[in-house]
Order: C-alpha cells, then sequence, then structure tokens
C-alpha cells in the first residue's frame, strides 16, 4: 500500500554555506547559517518553523539548533538513519508531518565538518556500538573498511554481469565535473579534468579511481516544506512533493547486501520508483532533469536503470550518448554532484532538484523541467522523490 501524500507539501525555502575542505567553524555553526539561508530564502521567519528532520549521523541537536537560531517550539522531530540514504528520507518525514497536521513548517538539514572533522573515508574503526558489526564482521578482516571498498567489490560483480565499462564511469564523473566548473559555489568550480588525468589519477578500490569518488566536505544544507496554503503567502514559487518514498529491501544490510543470492542489484531503489510512480501518478517519460546520488560514479548507473531509464545493464550506454548532459534526456546532477559540488549527504541534492523545477540552477537545461527526480542512498535504507511545479 502506498500513501498519497502527492501535492499535500511544498519546498519552499533552500539553503547551503560555502563548501569547504576546512570550515574554521563547528558543525552546529553550519546547522545554523543552512537553516537561516533556506528562512531567509522563503521570507520566512525563524519562529515559524515548528518541525525539524535531520540525520541520526547529524551532531546537531534539533532543539540547539532551534535555541540558536530563535525557534521557539517544536511539535515535531525525527531523525533518519546512516548518511546518504537520509537524505530523501528526511524529506519524507517532513512530508509526513506537513501533510497530517503535526507541524506546519518542517526544515530539513544535514550539516558536518566531513573534511576537516571526522572523515568518512576513513571507514569503520575504533569502538562499534551498532549491531552491523554482525555482518561487517564477516568481512571487515579482508580488508573491506570503508565505502569504497564495499562498493568497488558491487561494481566488479555488475560490470561483470552486464559488460559496462570504465567509459561510462568516466561519463558520469566527467559529465559531473563539467557542471560542478561551471557553478561558483562547487569546490571543483574551474576546474576540469579530461580522459586522460582520469586515467592516470590513483587507485581508491578497484575499478573506483580518484575521480570516481565524492570528496569529503565542510558545509551545511537545508530545505523547507510547508503547506500548500502556507506556501502562497511567501517569498518563493513553491515546488510541489509529488510522490516520495524510502525503501529497506529484504536481506537489506546498512550499504551492500553481499549475502543476497545476487548481490550486484539495488531492489530497495527499484520498490523505492515503484512507489515514488505510483503515488505521483507519474511515469519515467515525465522527468525532464534529475539529481541522482553520486557518492561514486557507478551507483549513478545503477539508479538509472532502477528507476526505468534504460534496462538492466542499458545505463552504460545511455550515458555514453550524452544522456546527462545538459542538451541529453536527462540533465544530471546539475550542480556537480557530490562528486564536484559537495558531499552533504545529498540534502544539497534536494537543494539542487528544488532549483531546477524553480529554473534557477546554474547550469539550468534549455527544456523546462517540470518534473525533478532526486535520489538518496544506494544500497543502504534508501529513497527518492519527485518534485513538480506548483498547481
Amino acid at each position: 500500500m502506498v500513501a498519497n501524500v502527492k501535492d499535500k507539501a511544498v519546498i519552499v525555502g533552500i539553503g547551503n554555506t560555502k563548501f569547504s575542505k576546512e570550515s574554521g567553524v563547528s558543525e552546529l555553526s553550519l546547522a545554523v547559517q543552512a537553516v537561516k539561508a533556506a528562512i531567509d530564502d522563503a521570507g520566512l521567519k525563524p519562529s515559524d518553523i515548528d518541525g525539524m528532520a535531520t540525520f541520526t549521523m547529524d551532531t546537531n541537536d534539533e532543539i540547539e539548533v532551534a535555541r540558536a537560531l530563535g525557534v521557539g517550539e517544536l511539535t515535531f522531530y525525527g531523525r533518519s538513519h546512516y548518511g546518504g540514504g537520509a537524505a530523501t528520507s528526511c524529506l519524507h518525514q517532513a512530508t509526513m508531518a506537513v501533510a497530517t497536521g503535526m507541524a506546519e513548517t518542517v526544515v530539513v538539514y544535514r550539516a558536518l565538518n566531513g573534511r576537516s572533522g571526522h572523515r568518512f573515508s576513513g571507514g569503520v574503526a575504533g569502538d562499534i556500538t551498532t549491531s552491523d558489526a554482525i555482518h561487517w564482521g564477516w568481512y571487515m578482516p579482508y580488508g573491506l573498511l570503508t565505502p569504497a571498498s564495499w562498493v568497488a567489490m558491487f561494481t566488479e560483480r555488475w560490470m561483470h554481469n552486464t559488460g559496462v565499462t570504465k567509459d561510462a564511469l568516466f561519463e558520469v564523473a566527467h559529465s559531473t565535473r563539467v557542471y560542478g566548473a561551471n557553478n561558483p559555489a562547487a569546490f571543483f568550480y574551474g576546474r576540469h579534468f579530461d580522459r586522460a588525468e582520469y586515467d592516470a589519477a590513483r587507485t581508491i578500490a578497484s575499478p573506483l579511481q580518484l575521480f570516481d569518488c565524492c570528496q569529503e566536505s565542510d558545509g551545511g544544507s537545508a530545505v523547507i516544506v510547508t503547506t500548500p496554503e502556507r506556501a502562497r503567502d511567501l517569498k518563493q514559487p513553491a515546488v510541489s512533493v509529488r510522490g516520495v518514498a524510502q525503501c529497506a529491501a529484504d536481506n537489506q544490510e546498512q550499504m551492500t547486501s553481499f549475502y543476497r543470492e545476487e548481490f550486484a542489484g539495488i531492489p530497495e531503489m527499484e520498490r523505492a520508483a515503484e512507489n515514488v510512480y505510483a503515488m505521483s501518478g507519474l511515469t519515467v517519460d515525465d522527468i525532464d532533469a534529475a539529481v541522482i546520488y553520486d557518492a561514486f560514479s557507478p551507483i549513478v548507473l545503477w539508479q538509472l536503470e532502477a528507476w526505468g531509464f534504460c534496462g538492466n545493464g542499458e545505463s552504460g550506454d545511455f550515458v555514453l550518448d550524452g544522456a546527462l548532459r545538459t542538451d541529453g534526456r536527462l540533465p544530471t546532477n546539475t550542480h556537480g554532484g557530490q562528486l564536484s559540488e559537495a558531499y552533504i549527504h545529498g540534502v544539497n541534492g534536494i537543494v539542487e532538484a528544488t532549483r531546477l523545477v524553480r529554473g534557477t540552477s546554474v547550469n539550468q537545461p534549455a527544456k523546462d523541467v517540470n518534473h525533478a527526480l532526486v535520489t538518496s542512498g544506494v544500497g543502504i535504507p534508501t529513497g527518492g522523490a519527485i518534485l513538480g511545479k506548483m498547481n
């Protein structure tokens, strides 16, 4: 059963901090900056916020963010598990809160010093206080300690099954960098690379090389969700949540589910896609642009297949035909993605998907963007949303 919250919640404010490798401030400061930017973008006051949604990994307690901003009372607060999978899951929570009347105006935020502070490339280490250690314990002794190593094994198996080559991985990384190099807010603004540089970059975990892997970033991002009625009085054109879903599939692990009969697949994303399409009443043909979670270049390919833009094993040909570029079938990660703008666990992706529908991306496609897809996470409990112009 798919609950119908179509068009019952809208995004009215978006905000990012500066993205860097050394913010010089606390993660609380980054969270407050991002949320304040989104509040200002919407034309709201801090006291208008009555709900918050963030990640279990975020160090910024909702009540501390509220106190620092002068928000006042909160009637809703919620957290979603893990890293990248939580981005649209937080949007899912905010949408449900607004649609059911639990809150009127909810902010979704993520802030981290992901380079100058805790670095996710450090992998699993230290005191482990999670039951995920049960499945980690079967492969950590063999050196699979980091997200890159987990995704690399999945990628090798998937490339073996499908025949997709490194040419497709390069196209994902390169098209994303072209967008990022044209985005003044991106860390890699003005910094291009070519195939020779891509091939010469150091190997992180074969077949993943440096430019196949997302950044480690300091920064914060936020979006504000409210009712369509409230939105009519605000500063920006509202962007409607046509559909949003999250999913954890059978025999799921936190990130890569190695103990399924076939581990080179993402059934959780396929089910999330089915649910979003059913909720929104839309099909793949209605999607004009996308922000697809890109912690690593190959996971963009798997998601293109999961959302029906091409068949199984056909994503290589799809991207090599130029589909992800500004004039292609599906302009994708037009902000530069996590590969080239910043790694804010996908919330900066919701910001960009909102811009695409508003028509304000720095790399806005020539065609009208009536609907934009945004996804979060792969392998971990995951999800996605379709955003559209408010009726």
